[in-house]
């Protein structure tokens, strides 16, 4: 049974940084896709970056040049660093596993596998 552990969310003013982590268990494949996503109050969930086993990465406009995601294999850990964060990056965010496609991709019915979330919230 797989499950994603997210950590690093908190309260930062307009303009500051926080980085995620997102830590999952029982997951041995080789070939995958993991992603960010994020759900603010009334707003549906969106992709906001995504990185494949590859390394490939793609990333929601919203956020480029302001966000990096990046895994560390060897502590089989993904990260999200998010820098010059505005009002509006404020969510809930979510760590998210697939194998069904192994390619990056920000879709979020092509994820099977979901963290509990990790709360962010920047004030201005």
């Amino acid at each position: 049974q797989v499950q994603l552990v997210e950590s690093g969310g908190g309260s930062v003013q307009s303009g500051g940084s926080l980085r995620l982590s997102c830590a999952p268990f029982g997951y041995t494949y080789s070939s995958y896709c993991m992603g960010w996503f994020r759900q603010a109050p009334g707003k549906e969930r969106e992709g906001v970056a995504a990185i494949d086993s590859d390394g490939s990465t793609s990333y929601a406009d919203s956020v480029k040049g302001r966000f990096t995601i990046s895994q560390d294999n060897a502590k089989n850990t993904l990260y999200l660093q998010m820098n010059s964060l505005k009002p509006e990056d404020t969510a809930m965010y979510y760590c998210a596993l697939t194998m069904l496609v192994v390619t990056t991709t920000l879709y979020e019915h092509e994820y099977n596998y979901w963290g509990q979330g990790t709360q962010v919230t920047v004030s201005s």
